[in-house]
């Protein structure tokens, strides 16, 4: 969004008190050529994004050299190029097209013109298929400085999506109305600040708010997916919110009995999404050494992290989509936008990646998510400790959807379920430097060892399927021992 009226005069007069003009601002008095606007645009704008700024400025009517306010005869909406506009005529010629603002105001009598322009974010900004940089306060060709043209690109590839600006240019009091600071406070079990200030240092300190060329704060990306009391109240990420359907039975076709969009931020809302689902859980009877005992359908510890992962991993840059949780009478399905950073196959041993590791970092910090590297794994150990079927993971074009299945007897498992849990349950004790044997799978499954001989069949097939494989170690075939396949 542009910058308010208010605060027009402010960055000019920031902008003067500079001793040199900055890579991000140019200086003009009566030089409003339409050529040399658009060029400026593509340059700042590169520059902008060089030097890690939201905005760049070109000012009318200050002289370049002393900074003085000399006033200017240029007015914006009195240039035509053709019959269109002189803004509507540049952005034609953008690409990719950003946002740029035109702003006249009035100081010490004298007319001036500001020029606002974001900084490029994805690709290097182009005026008539050419694209331009500030060198030392000069406008110069892009393709002529191929390291800077490097150094750019790095740029746009290292962009976070948290380091982007959620709300640009508000007051410290709106900035603090906007944000739940006292969740962050709380979850890190820090002592309340005694004044805004401290407040305001901590969420800087944090990267969820940032400053802005009027003195006031932008909140970031991070600060507001974390901490929103609304996400709706953010434009940009109200579709980021997390939706929860029940259904009443085992297809999308029925119709939906509950449906919640939880509208507060990742971590400050985190818990509440959390109780919300597993009081929509059904219940499971499990068989413990002595007794019976019921307990939710799901456990809860892998219930935690798979939503937590949906959260941490999803590609943000997707638009229109949004983590999903949906209940069915015989499954869970969590489903996040973009693909995996690591094979499927490995979610059990490799190290996780992350899309977006300040998120990450901070859940991880919060208690939300379990400790690097453990996560996948609790989740797999749980489904065999509640005698559930293996989770599923299933990757589509642009989405990732983990499934948790009710409880089913093993003699109605298809051949694929009795394999993918035999898969799982290898990797499981691999992590654990232990091996898989006919024993461990019987017990995994809680099968008498008068029916082993089932268990050696499934043992067999999942071999033949190429997902396990036998240990060298292994003495005799009844003593085998078995590891995934990777190992």
């Amino acid at each position: 969004m542009p910058i308010i009226k208010n605060d027009i005069n402010d960055i000019i007069e920031n902008a003067r008190k500079n001793s040199y003009e900055t890579p991000w601002i140019e200086f003009k008095t009566n030089n409003y050529n339409s050529q040399m606007i658009g060029e400026y645009i593509s340059a700042l704008s590169n520059t902008a994004a060089l030097f890690n700024h939201e905005k760049a400025f070109m000012i009318w009517g200050i002289d370049d050299k002393t900074h003085e306010i000399i006033g200017t005869t240029f007015d914006p909406q009195n240039e035509k190029i053709g019959n269109q506009g002189l803004d509507l005529w540049i952005s034609t010629q953008l690409n990719p097209q950003i946002q740029f603002y035109f702003h006249k105001t009035v100081i010490n009598d004298q007319r001036l013109v500001l020029l606002e322009i974001n900084r490029a974010s994805s690709i290097p900004v182009q005026f008539k298929g050419v694209e331009y940089i500030r060198i030392d306060s000069y406008k110069k060709k892009l393709k002529e400085y191929p390291d800077t043209e490097r150094e750019l690109w790095a740029i746009f590839s290292q962009k976070p999506f948290e380091s982007l600006i959620a709300m640009e240019n508000v007051s410290t009091d709106m900035a603090l109305r906007m944000l739940d600071y006292a969740s962050y406070f709380d979850m890190l079990s820090l002592d309340l600040p005694s004044d805004k200030n401290g407040f305001v240092d901590a969420l800087l300190e944090e990267g969820m708010i940032s400053k802005h060329e009027t003195g006031n704060y932008n909140i970031t990306n991070l600060g507001a997916i974390l901490f929103a009391k609304k996400l709706s109240d953010f434009p940009a990420l109200e579709r980021k919110a997390i939706r929860v359907i029940k259904y009443e039975g085992v297809d999308r076709i029925s119709s939906a009995s509950k449906e919640q969009i939880i509208w507060k931020g990742y971590a400050n809302g985190f818990e509440g999404l959390i109780e919300y689902i597993n009081n929509l859980l059904p219940n499971n009877e499990i068989l413990g050494k002595a007794l019976r005992k019921v307990v939710p359908m799901y456990p809860e510890i892998a219930v935690r992290e798979l939503v937590a992962n949906a959260i941490i991993h999803q590609n943000f840059f997707m638009t229109g989509t949004s983590p999903l949780i949906e209940i069915f009478s015989n499954r869970l399905e969590i489903t996040n936008p973009g693909v995996p950073l690591i094979d499927k196959s490995r979610f059990v041993d490799h190290p996780p990646v992350s899309r977006n590791e300040k998120l990450a970092s901070f859940m991880r910090r919060i208690g939300v998510c379990e400790e690097r590297g453990s996560g996948y794994d609790k989740v797999v150990f749980q489904t065999e400790f509640y005698q559930l079927p293996a989770p599923d993971i299933d990757i589509y074009n642009d989405h990732t959807k983990i499934t948790l299945f009710a409880h089913i007897e093993y003699s109605k498992m298809t051949k694929n379920d009795r394999q993918r849990a035999c898969y799982l349950h290898a990797c499981l004790k691999r992590v654990n430097r232990e091996y898989m044997t006919n024993s461990s799978l019987r017990d995994r499954f809680k099968i008498e060892i008068k029916n082993s001989s089932m268990i050696s069949r499934l043992l067999n097939d999942t071999c033949e399927a190429g997902l396990i494989k036998i240990s060298e170690e292994s003495t005799s075939d009844k003593n085998r021992r078995y590891l995934p396949f990777w190992a």
